[in-house]
Parts: C-alpha cells; sequence; structure tokens
C-alpha cells in the first residue's frame, strides 16, 4: 500500500462533530455517520420521525463521503453511509467493516456535471474536473475518462469533497464535477448541465450501510433498531411522500419536488431484496463486490482484491434471517 494510502487509513483525526467516551452505566452510543447522499436520506427521515433515542443511536452528519469513510476506519464512528467501493478501500487497508444494509443502486444519479460550454466527453480534455479522491466519484471518473479515450493525464484532476462542489463551480475552480444526488441538482440550479451520468454503468455505484465489526457485537440490539428505522422511514415515505419530503428537504437544500424528482436516480433495494443481496449462501453482495474490486484495480484504486468473506451480514435486518 502506498504512503498517502496508509497513512489515510491509520491517521487520527480529530473532528468537532465527535463525541468524547464517558464513564456510564448506559449502553455506550451508537454513532452513525452520513454524508449527503439521496439514497440514505431515510434514515435522517427516521431520526426526524423520532424513531431513534439519540442517547442510544446518534446519526451524526459528515460533511463529505471521504470524512465519512475516515471516521468509521479510525473508530470515531461505529457504521457510516458509503459506497460499496469505499467499503472495499476500508477492507483492503485492513479495517474489518460489515455491509449490513444495501440502500440502492444508481441509475443515473451519480453524474458528471459541467459548465455549458462542455457538450461532449471529449470536450473534458484539458479541462479542470472536481472529484473526491477516494470515493465512488473517483470510480465513476476513471471509467467516464476510459468511455471518451482520455488518458488520466489529459485531464485536471481537483480535489473537491462534496460539501464544496458548490462553491467550487460557482468561484471558477472547476470546469466540470463528479456529483451525485442532492448535489448535483444545487449544482444544476448554479447553471451546470449534465453531461454523462451511471446509467452507463450499472453495478457500479452501489449505497450501503457498513459498520465495524467490533461495533456490531457490542451493541446488536442498536444496529437492529436502526435498520427498523430506516425501514419504517422508507413506509413513510411510500405512504405520505408530501410530508416525509417536506422534512427531508432542509437537510439536503433542496425544494420537497426536487427531493421526489431526485430520487429518481437510484433504484432502492426493499427488504426482500436486501436478503437476497445479504443472506444465502451466495449472496449478491459479493458478486457486486467482485464486480467493483475489479473495475477500481483496473483504474489503478485499489492494489490487490481485498478479502470478501464475512462482507455481508444480514443479522440485523428487521425479521427472520434463512
Amino acid at each position: 500500500m502506498d504512503k498517502g494510502r496508509r497513512h489515510f487509513l491509520t491517521a487520527s483525526v480529530l473532528v468537532p462533530w465527535m463525541f468524547a467516551s464517558a464513564c456510564s452505566n448506559q449502553p455506550p452510543i451508537t454513532r452513525v455517520g452520513g454524508s449527503l447522499r439521496i439514497g440514505s436520506e431515510p434514515l435522517f427521515l427516521a431520526r426526524e420521525l423520532g424513531l431513534y433515542d439519540d442517547n442510544i443511536l446518534r446519526l451524526v452528519e459528515m460533511p463529505s463521503n471521504s470524512a465519512n469513510l475516515m471516521a468509521l476506519v479510525t473508530g470515531d464512528i461505529e457504521a457510516a453511509t458509503l459506497t460499496l467501493d469505499e467499503c472495499l478501500y476500508a477492507r483492503e487497508g485492513g479495517v474489518d467493516v460489515r455491509v449490513i444494509l444495501v440502500f440502492d443502486y444508481s441509475v443515473g444519479r451519480t453524474v458528471i456535471m459541467c459548465r455549458p460550454e462542455i457538450s461532449k466527453l471529449l470536450d473534458l480534455k484539458g479541462r479542470r474536473i472536481g472529484v473526491e479522491e477516494n470515493a465512488a466519484s473517483a470510480l465513476m471518473l476513471a471509467r467516464v475518462l476510459e468511455t471518451a479515450g482520455l488518458a488520466p493525464h489529459e485531464v485536471v484532476k481537483v480535489r473537491v469533497t462534496g460539501d464544496q462542489q458548490l462553491r467550487a463551480y460557482q468561484a471558477g475552480e472547476v470546469d466540470a464535477v463528479v456529483s451525485w444526488e442532492p448535489i448535483s441538482t444545487q449544482l444544476e440550479a448554479a447553471g451546470a448541465h449534465r453531461l454523462f451520468d451511471s446509467m452507463a454503468f450499472p453495478g457500479l455505484i452501489v449505497d450501503v450501510l457498513a459498520a465495524r465489526a467490533d461495533a456490531l457485537e457490542r451493541s446488536p440490539e442498536s444496529f437492529r433498531t436502526l435498520l427498523a428505522g430506516y425501514f419504517q422511514a422508507l413506509d413513510y415515505l411510500r405512504s405520505s411522500p408530501q410530508d416525509a419530503t417536506r422534512r427531508m428537504a432542509p437537510r439536503m437544500g433542496l425544494r420537497p419536488d426536487q427531493v421526489r424528482s431526485a430520487r429518481g436516480g437510484i433504484q432502492v433495494i426493499e427488504l426482500a431484496a436486501n436478503r437476497d443481496w445479504l443472506d444465502g449462501a451466495r449472496p449478491g453482495l459479493i458478486a457486486a463486490a467482485d464486480k467493483v474490486a475489479r473495475s477500481r484495480i483496473a483504474a489503478g484504486l485499489l492494489k490487490q482484491m481485498p478479502m470478501l468473506g464475512g462482507l455481508a451480514d444480514p443479522r440485523f435486518l428487521p425479521g427472520p434471517t434463512r
């Protein structure tokens, strides 16, 4: 593993939104990190609906995907909303993370947003492209450049985390950015247009909830409550879409109608489908992870195949497992 990657996976981080441990008779707080991603937002809807006790189960709002991953790797949080390739990145670094829930897979949500004068992929040559390192956007960019017939050195990669994409675009620091909902809708409102999306790469971007193996053994009931609340929130989103999207909109910086539109770019994985992804002799997650890992290796984003044994953990899904 190269020095930069090793530093990322082992560095100790101090962030103001973390919480110090204290001596108490109460069970330990399970902290779940979440950056802005449309598929995992029902977790925050569950919090808004009062389904989680903040003294036991705490959602931590992260500024970016990279910060979310780093906090999970260093143990500052017990679980995080990640993409499947980010889980593999952590596993390659020796961190035992397990996928306990599959939120969705992208059917156009991950997108190249760019300035109006860029009308085709070849126009990206020589342009400054914002991308979040160590996240799914790096894999998306690699596949887009391959599709365009452009070598990595023919574009200028600018490191831009998700929370800085809109600012960087408006300041003229980037000509294009690899984005996702709800941030891409914010960029569209600022004048950017959608050049290319993940519809061309089915199965490449999968959103999951990953947890540290030690935390799962320490607080299993907290994780069962977490997942039960998520599926209750999904049901509420279906039964009361107007109120649900009204509650979800402020955190995402969108109008309720934009929230509904943004969710059209994902295929939500329901409870029954989650069992197919995580449970049984041949979980679907393992096949998906193998495909994503090979794509990351081909793009130079992984050094070797990570261990996939134990990656899928269905024990915390509501109802009986097979």
